[in-house]
């Protein structure tokens, strides 16, 4: 894990020792997700300001989603248990939420209650993954994939219970004010290129299409009410750049931060 500072994104980072494949952070809470095991698992590490180990689950599959509330709260994770590329369409998931005031830990979120367009709904191939939360650490978004579809549902974390708002909504990241979402939208066939950015106005729900013009395979985050980032890989290879465009569909995307995935902004710095 590192850290720069938001204003000067190409200062030298505070690297720690703590190594991650998946890194977020809000407030004093941490979530660091690491691959271990001989069989294919994911060890969700939580941590606390002083990047101490708070509590740590070993779950199955690979690492691939962390968020954190605003507050510190709520963590959720989410990893591949099938397979290790998700361009094929077999691909599962497994999505699960700690509450840190509690110790409560649901460790798949496909046992909560689905009402899709409507009507109650059960299916064995719904999976869930890339959770964000709002600031009353209770309403959360995420994706619901059933029937080859994917969907961006509102959960209610004490009611148990999810609905269905928009259909080919994938990993959506609440801006800071909680009117909007970011998220991943597949705008072809293509194993290649098949998402791009977009923000939905959860008011209007209209979407703006972003400037990144390049396929984007990340959970987005926001580094301001203004501005989202994401990893990008490098056209040369598996090495990864962090990149930043306008939310609202101007500009032109730039490189933030080199070497560097999973950001995260917690206070003044850029956690990756």
């Amino acid at each position: 894990m590192a850290s720069v500072p938001a204003a000067r994104p190409d200062a030298t980072p505070t690297v720690s020792s703590t190594l991650c494949d998946r890194f977020y952070a809000a407030h004093d809470t941490a979530i660091c997700l690491q691959r271990g095991g001989a069989l294919p698992a994911t060890y969700a590490t939580v941590l606390d300001h002083s990047l101490h180990q708070v509590r740590q689950v070993k779950t199955a599959g690979f690492p691939n989603r962390a968020r954190v509330s605003a507050s510190g709260t709520m963590v959720s994770w989410t990893t591949f248990v099938q397979g290790d590329s998700y361009l094929a369409d077999d691909f599962s998931t497994r999505t699960s939420i700690l509450d840190t005031r509690t110790g409560r830990l649901i460790d798949n979120v496909e046992s909560i209650p689905l009402t899709l367009d409507g009507k109650p709904y059960h299916a064995a191939d719904v999976n869930y993954w890339g959770i964000t939360f709002a600031a009353d650490d209770n309403t959360f978004y995420a994706t619901v994939r059933t029937g080859g579809r994917t969907y961006l549902v509102q959960g209610d974390y004490r009611a148990w219970t999810a609905r269905t708002l928009r259909e080919n909504v994938e990993c959506p990241s609440l801006s800071p004010d909680g009117t909007r979402i970011v998220f991943k939208k597949r705008v072809n066939a293509s194993a290649n290129r098949p998402w791009r950015l977009y923000v939905l106005d959860l008011r209007t729900m209209q979407e703006t299409p972003l400037a990144e013009e390049h396929s984007v395979d990340d959970q987005a985050a926001w580094l301001d009410d203004r501005t989202v980032m994401y990893g990008r890989p490098r056209q040369s290879g598996g090495e990864w750049d962090v990149w930043a465009v306008a939310a609202d569909g101007g500009g032109e995307p730039r490189v933030l931060i080199h070497d560097a995935s999973s950001p995260a902004s917690v206070g003044g710095d850029v956690g990756l």
